[in-house]
């Protein structure tokens, strides 16, 4: 198995590469091109400028065409060259296919093709699925069944470009997720000359089973996978997704975690790693990191003060604010873990008597019907408050300006109308509250039903004055048009002091990457990709601010004492400290730039290339061994 090397952020990636050969063709297949639905978007978008530097145009990109986000997303163009050519060859066929560009940096080429328009063929696509590959699907899905018509498109769409390639040209296919991959077992059966590399990001089987069990990857050696499938009801989606494992040229996943798990549920080990990397260009502040950090961090000063001093103050210069954020996997993603963390850490900072604050801000989305009207009211008092003090002090700046020039020492009653100290009054009538901060921002659709809600409450984490943990539970993404941040996701992250994400299923782990790029420091575990990558791959993490929990066979007891100790390490940190540490993990960014991690999807293309040459069906499946 090919391995990710640290090459130490002393040294720069390269910015310029060998350029692969005229006479090869790459098409790079999601159904996340041009739509985001989850992490593959950013896995797929952020490599498109490495991608487009290697290949140019003998690059293109493949997806399902979503009428509403290729208004956005997307350009049509007039169909050139061997791409082109290939779409009018269906387009002749009376398929929907549409040729463009992708409104991304690097705008590669892009071919949309729309499933609504194979759904008539539906029957005999699943018959011959069934027939040459054993895999039967008989239970209505609306989503399974667009994902076989795509399938079934991208299969056309190859045969059609190879067709109009010379003899000398070959085409390399790289399929990402089983929902790209139905058309690899297709393409195999039929002799296609393109060499197919398929990546999952993570199984399918994988994510259902991590939530119910917190041991799965000790019981991952036991799972039998087919009764698994069949009791979470998935098993055609992991057959196929079985069949374009072992279909391909080459098959890899982003790391050496869920590799293990592909060996012994999938039953073929990877031949590749591609971690996952960012285009560093697009968070890159050079030194203004730190100034970035200061100004965002002045707008989450903002919200604390609206959300909590109606209520009670603190001294927000000895406050530093924790988050986590993700999609609404209560277990998987961690959340029960770093509120059962936080809860130990509220206790210790008690016993410690300390004069520090922390923040906690729990970021994902559940079902919610607004923002809860006290939230927003304390926050339009807040900016009410904040107008109305800035007339004051542009009034009693004139005054005073005029009356010293004139010779004169006024009073500074005298300096302010009436009508300013009334209006000041009523803004501080309205501010005050009798009652706690809310621990929430919004109000659910299912309140008894929301797991962080529930278990906020079971670990008393009420927002008490005495608490030195305080927790805002944001269930929405954080977006500009937020009222009660303001900001973006990016910009919100970079307020922050620590990114918490001590996941218990993560394949990879976007969220503590980011925050690396950005140079906070960050918490991850070593049952995510990233963190498996950071503790073999850069022996120096934790001095860099990149801090991997150990939760490979460790009891959630155990984890939670241990999350506790890091986060309460952090929290009696000096200012001077946490800016040292901070541009400790600014310097490790480029350890996750694509022009560092691109090497490794050269490296599965090459390997493909050479394995459709000389005729290779694909790699056997090798004996299981724990990373």
């Amino acid at each position: 198995m090919l391995k990710a090397t640290h090459t130490g952020s002393e040294r720069r990636p390269a910015r310029s590469r060998a350029k692969w050969n005229r006479n090869v063709l790459l098409c790079e297949t999601a159904w996340e091109v041009c739509q985001q639905v989850g992490g593959i978007y950013t896995v797929v978008r952020s490599k498109v400028p490495y991608m487009v530097q290697q290949w140019g145009d003998n690059y293109c990109m493949v997806g399902p065409y979503n009428r509403d986000t290729a208004q956005v997303e997307f350009e049509e163009v007039e169909a050139t060259g061997p791409f082109g050519a290939a779409v009018e060859v269906l387009r002749q066929k009376g398929l929907d296919v549409r040729f463009g560009r992708w409104l991304v940096t690097g705008r590669p080429f892009v071919v949309l093709l729309n499933p609504d328009c194979a759904v008539a063929r539906l029957g005999e696509i699943k018959y011959l699925i069934w027939e040459h590959h054993g895999i039967s699907i008989n239970k209505p899905d609306s989503l399974l069944d667009r994902v076989l018509a795509f399938g079934w498109l991208v299969e056309q769409f190859v045969y059609a470009l190879q067709a109009a390639l010379p003899q000398e040209q070959h085409l390399i296919m790289h399929f990402h997720e089983w929902m790209a991959g139905t058309a690899i077992p297709g393409l195999r059966r039929n002799k296609s000359r393109a060499g197919c590399v398929f990546t999952t990001h993570a199984t399918l089987l994988g994510r259902f089973l991590a939530m119910s069990d917190s041991h799965y990857y000790e019981h991952i050696p036991q799972t039998d996978w087919r009764t698994a499938a069949q009791r979470v009801g998935i098993e055609p989606q992991f057959m196929l997704e079985r069949a374009a494992a072992h279909g391909a040229h080459v098959f890899s996943t982003v790391s050496e975690i869920t590799g293990y798990e592909c060996e012994h549920l999938v039953g073929r080990k990877p031949d590749v790693l591609v971690p996952n990397g960012l285009n560093i260009e697009h968070f890159s502040a050079l030194h203004e990191f730190q100034n970035l950090h200061r100004m965002y961090k002045e707008k989450l000063h903002e919200f604390v003060t609206g959300h909590f001093f109606p209520s009670y103050s603190f001294d927000l210069d000895r406050t530093v604010y924790y988050f986590t954020s993700g999609r609404y996997e209560y277990v998987n993603k961690g959340f029960d873990l770093t509120i059962e963390a936080m809860s130990r850490l509220n206790w210790r900072m008690k016993q410690l008597k300390t004069d520090r604050t922390v923040v906690v801000f729990l970021i994902t989305k559940a079902d919610t019907r607004s923002i809860n009207a006290e939230v927003l009211q304390c926050r339009a008092v807040l900016d009410e408050i904040w107008h109305t003090c800035e007339a004051i002090q542009n009034q009693i700046g004139k005054r005073l300006f005029g009356a010293v020039t004139a010779g004169k020492w006024p009073s500074i009653d005298s300096l302010v109308d009436d009508y300013w100290k009334l209006r000041l009054r009523r803004n501080l009538q309205a501010w005050k509250r009798n009652h706690l901060p809310l621990i929430i921002t919004h109000d659910l659709n299912h309140e008894n039903d929301d797991a962080i809600l529930n278990q906020l409450r079971a670990c008393r984490l009420f927002n008490n004055q005495d608490d030195p943990v305080k927790v805002v539970y944001h269930p929405d993404f954080v977006v500009p048009a937020d009222p009660l941040f303001g900001m973006d996701y990016d910009q919100f992250v970079r307020g922050c002091h620590l990114g918490i994400f001590p996941s218990l299923y993560e394949p990879w782990g976007y969220a503590p990457m980011e925050c690396v790029v950005m140079g906070i420091p960050t918490v991850t575990s070593d049952l995510a990709g990233f963190g498996t990558y950071c503790k073999h791959h850069i022996p120096d993490h934790n001095e860099r601010g990149i801090m991997v929990l150990n939760r490979r066979g460790i009891d959630f007891n155990r984890a939670a004492d241990s999350l506790a100790d890091m986060a309460l390490r952090f929290a009696m940190q000096e200012r001077r400290d946490r800016i040292m540490q901070r541009n400790r993990v600014e310097n490790t960014s480029d350890e996750f730039d694509w022009q560092n991690l691109g090497r490794h999807y050269d490296a599965a293309h090459q390997l493909a290339l050479e394995r459709s040459r000389g005729g290779h069906a694909g790699a056997p499946a090798h004996a299981p061994k724990a990373p």
